[in-house]
Order: structure tokens, then sequence, then C-alpha cells
């Protein structure tokens, strides 16, 4: 055991004595590893990040009681069983493979921290984008071949039938903008990538707002239907109230001086109809009335926990973390290439 111990020490050492008896070999290949990786990591461009967080309002029923503090500490969720909405906060991250949302964002008006963009979030990705040269080579040929054209419409036509140019930029949003959930407290973390600091912070301010929107217009669909309907109701009663009345006013001022019962019963009958009438149009216009206020019940307040701040830093690439790696990697291949070396010599002396 120790005989095998002290032979695995010889090799090593066997193998750091072949690395320095072949320092130049080693010198070239670092040499060149750090020549292609800074030349490839610097032809990459840098970009930023930010993130937004905010905190929706829920209807509390189990999750804000005794039932729910004590589910919490336990590590429960009952958000879900505590509202009867079909979209929870926890599904509004799968918003993003929505083409109606991603579409939304489209319009976003953007300007770049030099002010030599200001552009809609479709035309900067489409067009203001920086590229790796290879990249650009690529594309330069696929242009020589000819090809359909396909006008982007950005958006404005149905979201889910897409040209390829909208397909690509709702890909790149999804690549750059992302959001999550905190499962026990609800917090929506909404983070953004861009090649401009301005952009990252105007883009995650849009996005929270778009979001924002979004789950205040779902919140209150039903109510606000409700109130559209109950508007065209009181509308239309008015409209019948208002004839009746004009038909009791033009009656009564043509018959005024008469006094046979026939004409005073049927004053009386166009004033009792006038009156069902206005009862009609009160009532609804009662109804209305709730309905504007379960619109104002509906519509849920937003909490900010954390603003998009413009960032300072780029968030990638790294470009010396990279190289070092890449150094480390030719390191240990051109001492496993020693190694080998060292293996097959001691093999053949063991043949002989």
């Amino acid at each position: 055991m120790a005989t095998e111990i002290q032979a695995t020490s010889i090799d090593y050492r066997a193998v750091l004595r072949e690395v320095r008896k072949r320092r130049k070999l080693l010198y070239k290949v670092l040499a060149v590893t750090f020549v292609l990786s800074t030349l490839y990591i610097f032809c990459i461009p840098r970009y930023y990040t930010t993130d937004t967080k905010m905190a929706p309002e829920t209807e509390s029923s189990i999750g804000g009681g005794t039932l729910g503090s004590i589910a919490s500490s336990f590590g429960f969720d009952l958000s879900d069983m505590e509202t009867s909405d079909a979209i929870t906060p926890l599904l509004y991250p799968d918003l993003m493979e929505d083409n109606g949302f991603v579409t939304g964002l489209f319009p976003i008006q953007v300007k770049t921290q030099d002010g030599s963009v200001n552009a809609t979030y479709y035309d900067y990705l489409k067009k203001h984008q920086k590229f790796p040269w290879w990249t650009r080579m690529m594309g330069a040929v696929m242009n020589l071949f000819p090809k359909k054209a396909e006008g982007g419409k950005q958006g404005k036509a149905d979201p889910y039938i897409l040209s390829k140019d909208d397909d690509d930029i709702a890909g790149a949003i999804r690549n750059q903008v992302k959001l999550s959930t905190d499962k026990k407290t609800g917090v929506i973390t909404i983070t953004v990538k861009a090649q401009d600091r301005l952009v990252c912070k105007i883009v995650a301010d849009s996005v929270r707002g778009h979001l924002q929107q979004f789950i205040s217009e779902y919140r209150t669909n039903k109510a606000r239907t409700d109130l559209e309907y109950y508007k065209k109701l009181v509308a239309e009663a008015k409209h019948e109230y208002q004839k009746a009345r004009q038909l009791y006013g033009s009656y009564s001022d043509e018959n005024s001086d008469l006094v046979l019962e026939s004409y005073r019963a049927k004053r009386e009958d166009l004033e009792n109809e006038m009156q069902l009438k206005f009862n009609t149009y009160s009532a609804l216009n009662t109804q209305m009335q709730a309905a504007k206020a379960k619109v104002q019940e509906r519509t849920p307040v937003f909490t900010l926990i954390k603003g998009a701040a413009m960032p300072i830093k780029p968030a990638g690439p790294k470009r010396m973390f990279f190289v070092i790696e890449m150094l480390m990697l030719a390191f240990i291949g051109t001492s496993i290439y020693v190694m080998r070396d060292i293996l097959r010599t001691e093999d053949n002396a063991l043949d002989e």
C-alpha cells in the first residue's frame, strides 16, 4: 500500500518535471490561448442588467388570518386558496410566453444614454444592437441569398400571427426580460438585460407598468363588463323615461282645459307610466353607480418595493474571468498531454 502511494507521488513529480522540461510548449499554448480568448471575449458586446420588484394586492380570506400565519410558518403558501382569480401571482412569469403580452412591449419608447438612439423597443432591438463580427459576417452571407420580404408590423396586427422578423424580436425580448415570483411573499421581480444602461432602466419601468395594467384589466374585467352593461340599460331607460315625459307633457298641455273623465284617466295613465319609467331609470342608475364602485374595489393596489436603478457597471461578459478560465483549461490540457506521453513511455519500457 505504501509502495503504491509512493509510486503515485513519484508520478506527479514526474509530470511536473516533464512540464518544466516542456515549458516552451506550455508558454506557447498559454500565449495562443490568451490571444485567442482575448480576441473572442472582446468581440462579445457588453450588457447591463437591472431589476425592479413590486407586490400586487391580493384578495385575502384565508392567508391573511391566523390560519395563513400558521401555514406560512411551516413554509406553505395559501395564496392560491384565498383568491378566485384564475391567474395567480405564481403564473405571472408565464405571461412572457404569450405573444399578446410580449408584442405589447414593442411600442415602448427607449433612449440610449448618449442620446444617439431614440426609438421604439422594437426598432432598438432590430436596428441598434451590437453583434460579434462573425455574427455580422453570417448575416451578410445570408443577405446574399434572395428571400421573400416580410415587413414587421410591430404587433399591430394579430399578435398570434407574426412575421419572421416579429417572431425574432419577440424571442429577443423573452431572452432579455425575465419575470419571477417569490412563492412565499408573492413579490414579483422583473429583471431586464440590455446593451445600454438607460435602455435597461426604461424597459424595466415600462414592463412593470405593462404588467400592472394587465393585472388591473384582468382583475376588473368582469366588473367593467357589468358596468358597460348597466350603462347601456341606463341609457335605454333614460331614453324611455324622456319619451314618456314628453308624451305626458304634450298631452297635458293640449288638454289642460278639458274636464272629461276620459281625458283625466288617460293623463293619469300617462303620468303613471312616466313614473314607472322614472323608477326603472333611477333603479338602474343606482346599480350602475354600484358597478362603478365595484370596478374601483376590484382594481388592485401595487406596492413598489424596489425601483429600477440605472446600472453603473456592466453585468457581463466577465472578460478577465473568462481569460483566466481559458488559461487554466489550457494549463490542465497541456498537463494531461504531458502525462499521456509519460504513461506511453512507461508502457513502452514495461513492454521491453
